[in-house]
């Protein structure tokens, strides 16, 4: 028999996860200001407190990459992060310009930039580095109150949402119908896209009609549906 209850629960539970989602994308982007408030508060003298209060959180970005793999160049540090070569472009120009970084050049090869600290950079590189060290503390000590097989279990689910996109989820094929032939299990797939849209919206239109129940009502819409579809 079709638990309706359970299904409530379980879109109650969706619904606040998804909520929890957006509120800590938006705790992490205030953790920006955070994180900068933190360097500016433990920066060994005033030019690096300056210097920290005009770098965006890329350019930090790029400088813990440049003072962990110096002398490097502009593709290596691309790959990394995901950013364009002409983003690392305009931003190690900005960072030399303050004299946070300095270009090398290869002999023979002008086109060839590799890019150090200075020792202000190496400053703000090694400030930086102590305030992961304390992020990383807090997270573990955070994560104490959490059993093993809980940290697997988010690790399993965070890898998972990692590689899944929202817009276009991929259709999970079910392991235990491996007996089923390559023929009919691609029907069945092929039926399951073209009439999932339409079941997701009528399955929606019902759950927020009956969200709107009164109790009294409710009850006898219960009763109305064990009778006619659950028997």
């Amino acid at each position: 028999m079709y638990n309706c209850s359970k299904e409530l629960n379980r879109v109650a539970l969706t619904k606040a996860l998804l909520e929890v989602v957006q509120e800590i994308q938006t705790k992490l982007l205030a953790e920006d200001d955070e994180e900068r408030e933190w360097l500016i508060k433990n920066s060994p003298n005033p030019v690096i407190a300056e210097l920290i209060s005009e770098m965006t959180i890329m350019m930090l970005h790029v400088l813990d990459a440049i003072g962990k793999l110096e002398p490097v160049n502009g593709i290596t540090i691309s790959k990394q992060f995901g950013f364009s070569k002409g983003s690392i472009s305009k931003i190690t120009r900005r960072m030399a310009d303050k004299n946070i970084i300095q270009f090398e050049y290869i002999p023979h090869n002008k086109k060839e930039i590799l890019f150090r600290t200075t020792p202000l950079g190496q400053e703000i590189y090694q400030l930086h580095l102590a305030m992961h060290r304390q992020i990383d503390i807090g997270v573990d000590y955070f994560l104490k109150q959490y059993s093993e097989t809980e940290l697997k279990f988010l690790v399993h689910v965070l890898s998972g949402a990692l590689h899944t996109s929202w817009l276009y989820p991929e259709f999970i094929e079910d392991p235990t119908e491996n007996n089923l032939s390559n023929e009919y299990r691609n029907d069945e797939i092929h039926n399951a896209k073209i009439s999932s849209s339409t079941i997701n919206a009528d399955y929606y239109e019902i759950i927020d009609m009956i969200k709107k129940l009164e109790p009294h009502d409710l009850k006898e819409a219960k009763v109305i549906l064990s009778e006619h579809f659950f028997e």
